[in-house]
């Protein structure tokens, strides 16, 4: 079964800027001839783990990674002004543009999957490729499914929605508050996807503070996909490129029945069910499937038959 590529440092990190004051950290692995993959970290808010890279056989690809607004080591760190689906998808076209590229492969999971769709919906023509893993459409019921009544009634206030009331707190709330919260979650997230064991160690508060921050304002907002946004209803417009789903028949995060539903609109997308691995990007079986479909893409523009 494939593993990950060896562990590498990044070959060249540097910074664009954007509007509203923000300035966003881009790390790149391969030579800059490569095969030219654009990946889309989770949370919204996660950040670009280098870990993302390592799916991608470096001699062939030119790998990446950036930090949305908000996360990871884009500055300013967890701010959630001038920060929107808008924002994102208009600075991947800048940093599309600024590299002189005239279009990428594009890999997501999660929330990156989310933004993968929607950049192809924005800009088309700069799309070869869709490899998405672990799909999220940012529906009302894929949002509120993650949240457990039981598990998060500390934080659900009578009558009042509980994505809300969690902005509210990791935009206002007092700093013992906050901390409390964001641990919660964290460890919320790591019981929903227990088949990634041993689990990691639990970060410090700040990353933590930095990511949900920017998590709970996009979620309060339905990610900007309400309405005659949802994700969807607008598939039509998706480019006729080769679109493999990933997702890991364990998913407790980003429910199945997400990618079951983007297959059903978008029937040209090749959905392949990853036994028994969960949300996490790192479960043996996930990682074989995303370097069999990179490598396989690599050498001959598809993402192979199985």
């Amino acid at each position: 079964m494939p593993d990950l590529y060896p562990e590498a440092a990044a070959q060249r990190t540097w910074r664009l800027p954007v509007d509203g004051g923000h300035a966003l950290q881009v790390r790149e692995w391969g030579p800059v001839s490569g095969l030219p993959a654009l990946v889309l970290h989770g949370g919204p808010g996660s950040g670009c783990s280098p870990l993302l890279a390592r799916f991608f056989d470096s001699a062939r690809y030119r790998v990446i990674c950036m930090d949305q607004r908000g996360a990871g080591a884009s500055q300013p760190a967890g701010c959630t002004l001038h920060n929107t689906t808008a924002h994102l998808l208009a600075d991947l076209r800048r940093l599309r543009e600024h590299l002189g590229l005239a279009c990428w492969l594009v890999v997501g999971g999660s929330w990156g999957a989310t933004l993968a769709l929607l950049h192809a919906l924005d800009d088309p023509a700069a799309v070869t490729g869709l490899l998405l893993r672990g799909v999220f459409l940012a529906r009302r019921q894929d949002i509120a499914g993650f949240f457990d009544a039981a598990a998060w009634a500390r934080w659900q206030p009578a009558g009042a929605s509980l994505v809300e009331a969690l902005d509210r707190v990791m935009q206002e709330g007092r700093e013992a508050e906050q901390a409390e919260l964001v641990r919660h979650w964290w460890r919320w997230e790591q019981s929903l996807d227990a088949v990634a064991s041993p689990g990691p160690v639990e970060p410090a508060l700040a990353p933590l503070l930095q990511r949900y921050r920017v998590q709970a304002h996009y979620l309060r907002h339905g990610c900007w996909l309400d309405g005659s946004a949802a994700l969807l209803d607008r598939l039509a417009g998706l480019p006729n490129v080769p679109l493999r789903l990933l997702h890991g028949t364990q998913d407790r995060i980003c429910a199945p029945a997400g990618a079951l539903a983007l297959q059903q609109r978008w029937p040209a997308a090749q959905l392949r069910w990853v036994d028994g691995a969960g949300h996490a990007p790192t479960h043996p079986a996930m990682v074989a499937a995303m370097r069999t479909s990179l490598d396989a893409w690599a050498v001959n523009g598809s993402f192979g038959g199985t």
